[in-house]
Order: C-alpha cells, then structure tokens, then sequence
C-alpha cells in the first residue's frame, strides 16, 4: 500500500510536483495551497472550488493534519502553550505571545535537543528525533486558525491575522534540522500561504556557523544567536557547541549573513545568569566582541528550574549591565518575562520527550563521580575525555 501523504508537508513547488503526479495542472497547487494555509481546511470536502473528481483522488491518497493538541494553557497575561503530541511518546510546545499591535508564535523544531546548554531545560531532557515540515509548519498551522475560531474570526486572507511574527526559539536547535525548518519557512513567506514579510519571521540559533551560512543562501530570514557569553572559556561551559564553532567564527559568520538579512542587524540573546555572566567586566567583553558586527542585544531574565543550579541575576544588576553596553552605543532591551506562571517562558519548554541519549543517567553518574572524588574530579573528566 502507498503511504498517504500529508500536505501540510509540501513547500509550493513540492506541491505543484505532487499535483502533476495526480494528473493536475500547477494551479491546482496553488488553490490547495490556499484552502489549507489560509483557510484553515482539515478536509478534502470544504474545498468547494476543486472538482470533484480530484477531490476524490486527495480523499485516497493524501490528508492535512498538524500534531495533536495535548494540553492547552492560557496565563494570566494572555500568553498561550499548547503542548503537542509527535507520537512515539513524545511532545513539543508552542507558545502564542500577544502584545498591542502583533502575535508572536513561538515554535519549536525538535523534540528535545542536542545541544544541551546550561540554561535551558528542553536540553536537560536529551534529544529525540527532528520534526517534520507537517510538524513544524503545523502549529502554525494549528495555532492560527484555533486562535481565530476562539475570537469568532472568518477564516480566510481577508479574515484579522492574529499571528503577525513568528519566531523559531522554541524546543530544538533549528539549523541542526536544517531542510524541513527551510521548507516550513518557505510556507511561511509564501503569498499563496502565510505571507509573512521575511522580517517577521526570526530563527534562532545557538551558533552553527556552516549552516548559519547555508540559511543566508537559501531562506535568509531575521537572525536571533544565543550568546549568553562574552569569551570561550565562559561559553564553552554554558553552550558545548562553542568548542566546536568558538566566538571568532561565530561573529564572522553573523557578519557575513548580514550581507543577505533582511534587517541590518543581528539580535544577540543574552541571559542573566547571578554569578556567571553578569558582571561589568563582562559587558565590557561583551561590547568588544560585538564591536564590528551590527546588532541589537536582547537580555533575558534567566527563568529558573532545578536541574541547572543556575539563579536570575537580579534586577538593579541586569539593568547595570545594560547601562554598560548603552554607555558603548550598543542597542540593548530587557525582555519582559511572559507566560511564567504556565511555564512558556524563554528557557522553560520542556515537552515531554523520551529520553533517549540517557542525559539524565548521565548527568548523574557525573555528579556521584564528583561527589566521589571532589577535587580531582577534573582530572578524571579529562582523562575520560
């Protein structure tokens, strides 16, 4: 038997290709295209402008569904989480922000994450597999067209839009799930689908400097990079992935995307970690080593949870950091924590992920060997190493 084919998988031109394999002229794709990103259809049946013998066809061969909603949260400023199920026991988060004058989806890309860093609990809980373009492009899908079915909006491009911003900042690293997190943003800027302008939409990253590259070829969206570090020796320990790809490599890469972006600048992400990374020694770091590329710097209010041992730098503390890098000319904003009391705040997106990397057993297994040996358990790590 063929597998049936999920649409919601399909870029344009993957869509025209799969009509002309039904026997279907290219406009048809488009006007599938339209039922399903800007009407919101789940069904063949409510698509009234296409014949019904290719109606028919679909019926058999093909279906539109985003991942099943699992839990649906709203806090008490408005902010929204919808826990996903991605089968095979495991979930993903999406959050809706709502502000005046936009909506923020915030998505995510895999279940779990490899990267591990310090400060953010999905790492904590290892990584499982990518998601797929469905997946990924369906709580947009999923997010829209339920938020306008709640304030009683018509579906379709003339309806109110009520996610004007996307941002790919939730669960996962999305350049190390590089084709379908393109082809989903593909589906976002596309007239015939979403239509959002390429400053709308924002990927971020903790630093992956080939594909960093790669995306500015072939979908250069807004650029967001997790810094959270002013030198190597500091981010090495927060973000693993810096041994590989250090800061001089990364900056010189943020500069080069510039040529492609749309905006003239790159947001660098920064959370406030009490005791780590906060000092003005480092903001003045941190002023040096952003010195030559164009940027905006965004600091976040660390969000706590257990496992990562780590505190929120305090109020009068973040601000005092922002000063220095305001005094140096550098364009710097706090982030307002939104959606703490549901846990949908930055660093907070767990899902619930099968842990198949063993992380936690890991992780504990280094403790008990610290506890063990105490002051020579760093050289027992290099060793092991």
């Amino acid at each position: 038997m063929t597998a049936l084919t999920n649409l919601l998988d399909l870029d344009p031109a993957q869509l025209v290709a799969y009509c002309g394999e039904l026997g279907e002229k290219p406009f048809r794709a488009k006007q599938l295209q339209r039922w399903i990103h800007q009407f919101g259809a789940g069904s063949f049946e409510e698509m009234s402008d296409l014949a019904k013998s290719l109606r028919e066809k679909l019926s058999t061969r093909a279906f539109i569904a985003a991942p099943a909603i699992i839990s649906d949260h709203t806090s008490t400023d408005g902010t929204r989480k919808w826990l996903l199920d991605v089968g095979q026991g495991n979930a993903v988060e999406a959050v809706f922000i709502p502000e005046e004058n936009r909506g923020t989806l915030c998505i995510s890309t895999q279940a779990g994450c490899a990267v591990n860093c310090r400060f953010c609990s999905t790492g904590k809980q290892g990584f499982n597999r990518n998601l797929s373009v469905g997946e990924i492009i369906g709580q947009l899908w999923m997010a829209e067209f339920l938020l306008r079915k709640t304030k009683g909006i018509a579906p379709g491009p003339k309806g109110e839009r009520q996610i004007t911003n996307v941002v790919m900042m939730g669960m996962g690293e999305p350049l190390l799930n590089f084709e379908p997190t393109v082809t989903a943003l593909r589906l976002m800027l596309d007239d015939n689908a979403y239509g959002l302008s390429r400053r709308r939409v924002t990927l971020s990253t903790s630093g992956v400097v080939p594909m960093i590259d790669k995306l500015s070829q072939e979908c250069a969206v807004a650029l967001a990079v997790s810094l959270h570090a002013s030198n190597d020796t500091l981010r090495d320990s927060l973000i693993p992935l810096n041994k590989k790809y250090p800061l001089h490599e990364l900056m010189a890469a943020c500069k080069r995307y510039l040529d492609y972006a749309p905006r003239d600048f790159v947001t660098f992400e920064y959370c406030m970690l009490d005791g780590v990374n906060d000092t003005d020694q480092h903001a003045r770091e941190l002023v040096q080593l952003v010195k030559n590329v164009p940027c905006k710097l965004n600091l976040i209010p660390f969000n706590p949870f257990p496992e990562s041992g780590l505190k929120r730098s305090a109020t009068p503390r973040i601000k005092a950091f922002a000063q220095v890098l305001m005094d140096a000319g550098l364009v710097t904003t706090i982030r307002k924590t939104r959606g703490d009391d549901i846990d949908a705040a930055c660093g907070q997106l767990a899902g619930e992920v099968q842990d198949r990397t063993r992380v936690q057993e890991r992780m504990q297994k280094m403790a008990e060997y610290q506890t063990k040996f105490g002051k020579n358990f760093g050289k027992i790590v290099e060793i092991t190493q």
